[in-house]
């Protein structure tokens, strides 16, 4: 993991009325323009760092590292920014409290005006859970920011994925070790049992039958499962479920502006977008996009064509990584 510095947020009230000396981890690439106008922001997705984003920018990309001042802000309870792994008590391990959209999103913001002394977004673009966290700067910031890419994400957690990511939640705590969080050791039995409920999930029906994970060098699904255990397995169990419970009540009107009136969440948010779910993705359906698209006054619906499912938002199959490449290129023009 490269380096990255922190924000300190002495005293950060979260949503839930807790005040916690929060933190903000993150890394920024390119140079601020004199005008301070050329950032880009990339949110990190769960159980992602900012290094694991870097798949979405760089020289010669749409989001160019040469031209854009891009900040990678590490979302609480990652491992970086403020978790339950690395806070002291009271609020540590176990007693972690919910961090919100909102509160990222809040913070987030705080760093580039505050410290960062950004004057405008160009782009807020973000995978899966850093997706969610687009949709909120556009809902929260509207007048901060040029434009959104939430690539396969939601602007409000469905009940059919609430239902997915609480059971591979519920299969974490079912290990003896797990001890309500309050583990010496990391409880390795209930973050395999994660894994593995959430491999079922993370590709699609049609990519696991026509065997398109040996494109990635995997030779079975019991490799597909390893590969997904493996990615667990380097976070923290309170960690992920930390990020989960994020990701449980994403609703990007559940905040005080917005007192869960999603409708009117949605036509706030007047930056330009593209929304752009997986066609195959089983966490967040292009009918669900097709639903909030049109709420937002100046959005496009754009699926990307790929078996991939929800890893067609992650890079993995050129295919996939050039569709979405092309409209954020569209998005920057």
């Amino acid at each position: 993991m490269t380096e990255c510095q922190t924000f300190d947020l002495p005293g950060f009230v979260t949503q839930g009325g807790v005040s916690f000396n929060a933190r903000l981890a993150y890394r920024t690439y390119g140079e601020l323009n004199a005008a301070r106008d050329n950032a880009v922001v990339v949110p990190t997705f769960y159980g992602g760092r900012h290094d694991d984003t870097a798949y979405l920018f760089g020289d010669g990309r749409a989001i160019d590292t040469r031209r854009h001042f891009v900040v990678v802000p590490n979302m609480f309870g990652n491992g970086l920014s403020s978790s339950p792994s690395n806070t002291p008590a009271p609020y540590g391990r176990g007693a972690f409290p919910l961090f919100t959209l909102y509160d990222n999103v809040h913070a987030q913001y705080r760093l580039l005006t505050e410290a960062l002394k950004v004057a405008r977004v160009r782009l807020v673009a973000g995978f899966s859970m850093g997706g969610q966290q687009a949709y909120q700067w556009g809902v929260s910031y509207p007048d901060f920011v040029d434009a959104i890419a939430p690539i396969c994400s939601a602007a409000r957690i469905s009940e059919h994925n609430h239902l997915f990511v609480d059971s591979a939640c519920a299969a974490l705590r079912l290990d003896p070790d797990f001890k309500d969080g309050w583990y010496d050791g990391q409880p390795v039995r209930g973050v395999l049992a994660f894994g593995k409920v959430y491999a079922a999930w993370l590709f699609s029906q049609d990519f696991m039958r026509e065997q398109a994970y040996r494109q990635i060098g995997l030779n079975s699904k019991a490799d597909v499962v390893r590969f997904t255990q493996s990615y667990f397995l380097q976070n923290d169990a309170n960690d992920l479920l930390a990020m989960a419970a994020t990701w449980l009540h994403a609703d990007v009107s559940a905040n005080p502006e917005h007192r869960g009136d999603f409708d009117a969440a949605l036509a706030g948010a007047t930056p330009r977008a593209i929304v752009m779910p997986g066609e195959t993705d089983l966490y967040f359906r292009v009918a669900d996009s097709a639903r909030e698209v049109p709420l937002m006054p100046n959005a496009e619906l754009r699926a990307i064509p790929s078996i991939w499912g929800h890893a067609a938002g992650f890079g993995m199959a050129p295919a996939d990584g050039a569709f979405v490449d092309r409209a954020l290129a569209e998005l920057l023009a």
